[in-house]
């Protein structure tokens, strides 16, 4: 289920451009007035699968009108959109509707600063037709990662649009299969679902010097952790109950901090 939450921001000031760690915790916030219990859960322990933890839900923000300079954004309009997505229909986004409703508004807490959003309206979007080939586009980032280990290296390394394809389907269909675990309470035992890059778009926007990959800044506290995720149109071939997973969760990693959201292309 995916819902649309229309904002006013009520600021004078702009906003970072690595937003996601305030918006997220802003959600959780909200989930809080909904469903305590739910939100404590999610936030501190999450579903884990296979020694990994998926907190199956992912979020997009749309301005109406803004300016970006340097690492700053400038709202020409106070229209904000709020979009969230989740497969925990009763849990999750009902605690953030109720939340929603009682606290009539979404704060984001940046650094020393307090941002408002009135919350104006709430609606459910419709889910696609879920067919066994669809071509989706990213409304956020998609992160993929493998744990490499090599001379001079040992870490996490973010996969990017030019790496190798196997890889990259093998990575995204863990992924997926781990979360229909989380969902369904049971393994997936299918054929899973084959990832493809829409490698016009890709050579069309490299030519024209425009970046497919971006890094985005999570800050933590006092952590400052760099995501490197890609942007550009991709093609799902499969199981049409494992992409609703994806579209309803988020594809690929860090779900939660609001990369991985995909909207289907009719």
């Amino acid at each position: 289920m995916r819902i649309k939450i229309q904002l006013k921001y009520q600021g004078v000031s702009d906003l970072p451009v690595n937003y996601n760690y305030f918006l997220s915790s802003a959600i959780y916030n909200l989930l809080g007035f909904g469903k305590p219990e739910f939100a404590n859960f999610l936030h501190d322990k999450g579903y884990n699968i296979e020694g990994k933890k998926y907190k199956l839900f992912t979020f997009a923000f749309r301005f109406d009108k803004y300016k970006i300079k340097n690492d700053r954004i400038t709202l020409e309009s106070p229209n904000v959109t709020l979009l969230v997505s989740s497969p925990l229909i009763d849990d999750f986004l009902g605690g953030i509707i109720l939340g929603s409703f009682k606290k009539k508004e979404l704060k984001l807490k940046v650094k020393d600063k307090l941002e408002t959003f009135l919350i104006n309206q709430i609606e459910q979007l419709p889910l696609p037709n879920f067919k066994n080939e669809m071509k989706l586009i990213l409304l956020n980032p998609l992160v993929l990662s493998t744990h490499e280990k090599r001379e001079g290296y040992n870490g996490q390394y973010f996969l990017r649009f030019y790496d190798d394809a196997q890889i990259i389907n093998n990575v995204f269909n863990g992924n997926l299969t781990n979360k229909y675990f989380a969902v369904k309470g049971n393994k997936y035992t299918g054929e899973g679902v084959k990832f493809q890059w829409d490698m016009n778009y890709i050579k069309n926007a490299v030519a024209k010097g425009k970046r497919i990959t971006k890094r985005t800044v999570i800050f933590a506290g006092k952590n400052k952790i760099d995501i490197i995720g890609n942007l550009a149109p991709f093609t799902l071939k499969g199981d049409p109950e494992l992409i609703k997973i994806g579209y309803e969760a988020g594809f690929g990693e860090k779900n939660s901090m609001g990369f991985g959201m995909a909207k289907n292309v009719i």
